[in-house]
């Protein structure tokens, strides 16, 4: 039992606070690199209640206002097949300023098509993750270009870091899908995708992520996920196994290569996250509810869209509306503005009926105190406001620009706080443990009682990287902070690391067409 040993109040006798010298499994310096993982944070349900942004008149007035956008002002679509859908579905384009104005009839009969609850496949049931409703999924950080440790520092980064970060988000449960968690840019571009892709499939069985960064490129990584899960066409159409992020150039403009991903995913059944980059003072007005309402906007565009391809089509209605330094134009995260955005934001997607993403970010530029309340901040903004998938939850540092490890590990830790925050509260009458109470005598202590002897082992949450000794004993263990406990915890990981089993001749089917649109080219980024 690792468990701090009091006696009485030093009031009532005076006697030595002791400690267990003893360490439970999976505290700092353990070596047991299991530690905190549970299948209980498999599958989360958020019980929580749900933080409004506005009443529901001002709610209505914003969606609304958005309608009017679409309407009245439009949104500017670079991409021709993209603005052929909008035409044939009823949308007023007019190809001489690319512009497109969506009618508020043909938005509510997109969104009454769009799907409130879906699950997105792993390899195996286990690994599904169900997003909508009250479900809450956690994925890693995304798409910086730049990893960093404490040991080596910032540097570019490459695919054995992005094969490392696959590996950290595998062994942790409570991350529930994989991510293009860094750049690996010491593989060329026509052939990153490929590489990307089978170090996903083939290092993890959890729900991959797929760039929209061409037709070419996509139709690469869906054929790879169909030879890795064992997938013909008709059965990789009938349920979403990998998911993209679809960024609008705000303010009102879809670019050619977003389009070309919600065409993509849309049309092969899979999941588009579609979330406009609203800085509020940048690329949106000052104001959060201006920036929502552009952000709602945007995103009903593509919501849109994706119907039009598809009707049925999962699609996910994202936010990442922050504010900005005013006196630097750098985006800042973890702010009063950020929370209130994210209660804002889950509100308008309850609106609408369909799942949320958001984001756990923080402008810091170091795994350090600034980057810990900004991740907290975001996190509880998000977590409150009722998000269903959220992003960048382990990792992420200098405003996405770079990938910690450390950081990873820290945020791991926060965020099995959360999953066991989220756990149901036991109160049946065991737990309630009156016979507990009449046991111990007034002035006595619960350590020996027999209701603690039958629970004590499981009673709390045992930390991954809080280091709980007395001062004493930390300093005699060389008075390692978290940053550095963590270092030690993903080298570990990193080090025992098995990847879960994948059938031989699926491996090998990989490989080859690897092999083979490597002859032949590979696929270039389309823009």
């Amino acid at each position: 039992m690792a468990a701090t040993v009091e006696g009485s109040k030093s009031g009532n006798g005076g006697r030595k606070r002791r400690r267990s010298a003893r360490r439970r499994p999976g505290a700092p310096g353990s070596g047991d690199t299991g530690a905190g993982r549970s299948h209980r944070y498999r599958r989360l349900i958020n019980p929580l209640a749900r933080q409004p942004g506005f009443s529901e008149d001002r709610l209505a007035a914003i969606h609304d206002a958005a309608l009017r956008v679409l309407e009245d002002l439009g949104i500017k679509v670079l991409h021709p097949g993209a603005r052929a859908f909008f035409r044939n579905g009823g949308a007023a384009v007019d190809e001489g300023s690319l512009m497109v104005r969506l009618d508020r009839g043909l938005v509510a009969q997109c969104l009454a098509s769009a799907p409130g609850v879906f699950d997105v496949k792993g390899a195996t049931p286990e690994r599904d993750v169900t997003l909508g409703g009250d479900h809450i999924a956690f994925a890693a950080v995304g798409g910086p270009p730049h990893i960093t440790d404490i040991d080596q520092g910032k540097r570019d980064g490459s695919l054995e870091d992005h094969r490392n970060m696959i590996r950290l988000s595998q062994h942790f449960d409570v991350i529930h899908t994989q991510q293009i968690n860094v750049e690996a840019l010491d593989v060329p571009t026509h052939l990153r995708h490929l590489q990307v892709t089978e170090s996903q499939l083939s290092l993890s069985d959890k729900p991959i992520f797929v760039f929209s960064r061409g037709a070419p490129q996509v139709r690469d990584c869906f054929e790879l996920l169909r030879l890795a899960r064992g997938l013909d066409a008709e059965a990789f159409a009938r349920h979403p196994y990998c998911y993209t992020v679809i960024n609008t150039n705000s303010p009102r403009q879809l670019d050619i290569p977003m389009c070309q991903g919600i065409i993509d995913f849309a049309a092969a059944g899979q999941v588009s996250l579609i979330t406009p980059f609203t800085l509020s003072g940048a690329m949106a007005p000052v104001t959060i509810a201006g920036a929502l309402t552009l952000q709602h906007a945007e995103a009903l565009a593509g919501i849109v869209l994706s119907q039009l391809v598809r009707p049925g089509a999962p699609v996910v209605y994202g936010s990442f509306t922050s504010n900005v330094d005013m006196k630097s134009g750098s985006p800042a995260f973890g702010t009063p503005e950020f929370v209130k955005g994210a209660f804002g934001a889950g509100q308008l997607a309850r609106h609408i009926g369909l799942p949320w993403r958001g984001s756990a970010a923080t402008a810091s530029n170091a795994p350090d105190e600034q980057a810990v309340y900004e991740f907290l901040m975001s996190a509880w903004g998000s977590v409150l406001g009722g998000v269903n998938l959220l992003l960048h939850a382990a990792g992420w540092l200098e405003g996405g620009l770079t990938a910690s490890m450390e950081k990873f590990i820290l945020d791991v830790e926060m965020l099995q706080i959360f999953a066991e925050i989220l756990q149901p509260l036991d109160a049946s009458d065991a737990e309630i443990g009156f016979e507990a109470i009449a046991e111990v005598a007034p002035g006595g202590h619960f350590f020996a009682a027999e209701h603690t002897m039958q629970r004590y082992q499981s009673a709390f949450y045992a930390p991954l990287v809080s280091d709980w000794r007395n001062f004493g004993q930390w300093s005699e263990d060389g008075a390692k902070t978290a940053t550095q406990r963590a270092n030690g915890l993903w080298k570990a990981i990193l080090r025992d690391f098995e990847a879960p089993p994948l059938d031989t001749a699926r491996r090998a089917a990989m490989h080859d067409f690897i092999a083979r649109r490597t002859r032949e080219g590979g696929a270039p980024p389309e823009s």
